[in-house]
């Protein structure tokens, strides 16, 4: 479900440095209708609806260029307020670190998408300011989104075309891709996503995790230095979001920051090193995934038939936070260590069928900071 109401300019396709803007009407799980051809912009830049314009890419081979502060992305006070008064995103202060797989977290309609597509210039902002790779933006959009590849709300390819002819069009969109280069262009980026053995194969053939790949291919035809995915697991199998989480991180390894949006906890849990949880429009957390599990406590579970005996034990070696139930006890650890605790348990006569210790999730997290469950429904 689309995030802004109304006639909204978005990316068709990949929104990488060829991509175009188009007006509504984008189904955000499947992009544009499946028979229809994605529209191409040859001889002009995107029209980002907020006065400037992106031109031509940076030439090939451009060295990648640092961030000031060590940052791919800066948001500070970015707002966006619709018409009628509904406020999609409010005050969002981001701080994403280069190199970072930065998960951007939140219930469906909590303001992600439209946060990334004022990231990109496609929608303007209310109040506030932003930079992408160290640049102030709206203003530096022409000289950096050559180095900003993006999936925004589903990739949108030609059915009866192979993987490698769609890749072709979209590089064939870009007025500064060279096209005596485009055959090592086109098949570096399918080797990036392990396409190059289906490159051949049409991709109405290709299952939802060789489409989702082959959007990010779209994405990576030229050297980039920040990736933005909006929901790039949304509507997969487990095979599928597998093979793209495994594509994220191999991308990560490369030296690019990876900027991922997503609705469900655990896929941000296995991929990302930070994460940043909004809620309603607004950042309810952000920082190291490692720095916000620590506010929560870690606690050690016994699974034990004589509940009330392990009780008295953890009681005993002094843990706090005891709680029982019908298949064992659970305890928070605090400064102890489990095999002391095991120990204890034996010792005392205590059946110990299992132990283990147990970490908070981002689900913990995010439910000590607001008090509620995280929906996903």
């Amino acid at each position: 479900m689309s995030e802004t109401p109304g006639d909204v300019r978005t990316l068709a396709g990949d929104g990488h440095r060829g991509g175009t803007a188009r007006r509504g009407g984008l189904d955000e799980s499947s992009g544009a209708p499946e028979g229809a051809p994605p529209p191409f912009v040859r001889d002009i830049g995107i029209d980002t609806g907020i006065g400037a314009e992106i031109g031509p890419s940076a030439p090939e081979g451009r060295p990648p260029s640092g961030s000031a502060g060590g940052r791919s992305i800066v948001t500070r006070g970015l707002t966006k307020r619709f018409r009628g008064g509904q406020v999609a995103v409010d005050g969002l202060d981001l701080a994403v670190p280069i190199g970072a797989v930065f998960g951007f977290l939140g219930p469906n309609g909590s303001g992600k998408t439209t946060t990334i597509r004022m990231l990109l210039g496609l929608v303007a902002p209310t109040a506030g300011t932003w930079e992408l790779l160290g640049a102030p933006m709206p203003a530096g959009l022409p000289a950096v989104l050559s180095r900003v590849g993006a999936l925004v709300e589903g990739p949108s390819f030609y059915p009866y075309l192979s993987g490698e002819a769609n890749l072709r069009r979209y590089d064939a969109a870009d007025p500064a891709a060279d096209p005596r280069t485009v055959t090592a262009r086109v098949g570096l980026a399918l080797d990036r996503v392990g396409l190059a053995a289906a490159a051949r194969k049409r991709y109405r053939a290709y299952s939802l995790g060789m489409r989702q790949r082959l959007a990010i291919a779209a994405a990576l035809l030229g050297p980039r230095e920040l990736l933005i995915l909006d929901e790039p697991t949304n509507g997969l199998d487990p095979q599928g979001t597998r093979e793209v989480r495994g594509l994220v991180k191999e991308i990560a390894a490369e030296g690019t920051t990876v900027f991922v949006s997503s609705h469900l906890l655990a896929e941000v849990e296995q991929m990302c090193s930070h994460v940043a949880v909004m809620r309603s429009g607004r950042l309810v957390a952000q920082g190291p995934i490692a720095e916000l599990r620590a506010g929560e406590a870690v606690r050690v579970r016994v699974e034990t038939p004589d509940v009330a005996e392990a009780a008295a034990v953890l009681a005993g070696l002094g843990l706090a936070g005891i709680r029982a139930d019908g298949g064992g006890v659970g305890a928070e650890l605090g400064a102890d260590v489990p095999e002391r605790i095991c120990a204890a348990l034996v010792t005392a006569g205590v059946a110990v069928r299992g132990l283990a210790v147990q970490r908070p999730s981002l689900e913990d997290v995010f439910v000590g900071l607001t008090g509620e469950g995280f929906d996903v429904g």
